[in-house]
């Protein structure tokens, strides 16, 4: 008896828990929709609040596809500003932009002729 008790208190742990998850991003979802009113955003998580099950399989069934519609272009946009971020912190320059700078340091005498050659090296490896 005592093995069934703990995989029903398994079990019932991981429904709540992934319903918790799913209210969430219901939730995140509604707030994202600009079609959306206020007040039927209201209406929504009024009615996710007082049924709760009920109201999250209805909002599933009739608005499932433009939250998937949503959660691929919210994921793209995140991926393209990562990838922005990255192209402007990278600061990707060309070798002859590279072997520039360098020149313009070994001129202003901030580094000597040994370090421009082991720059001027890397930038055309």
């Amino acid at each position: 008896m005592q093995f069934f008790e703990v995989f029903w208190s398994i079990t019932v742990a991981f429904l709540f828990l992934a319903y918790l998850i799913l209210l969430f991003q219901i939730v995140g979802d509604i707030f994202r929709d600009s079609s959306l009113s206020g007040v039927f955003k209201a209406i929504w998580i009024f009615f996710l609040l007082v049924t709760p099950y009920i109201s999250a399989l209805i909002y599933i069934v009739v608005r499932g596809n433009g939250m998937t519609e949503r959660n691929v272009k919210a994921a793209a946009s995140a991926q393209q500003q990562g990838e922005e971020y990255l192209r402007r912190v990278a600061g990707t320059q060309s070798p002859a932009d590279q072997i520039q700078a360098a020149k313009s340091l070994l001129d202003a005498g901030t580094i000597n002729d040994t370090e421009y050659a082991q720059l001027k090296a890397k930038a055309l490896a």
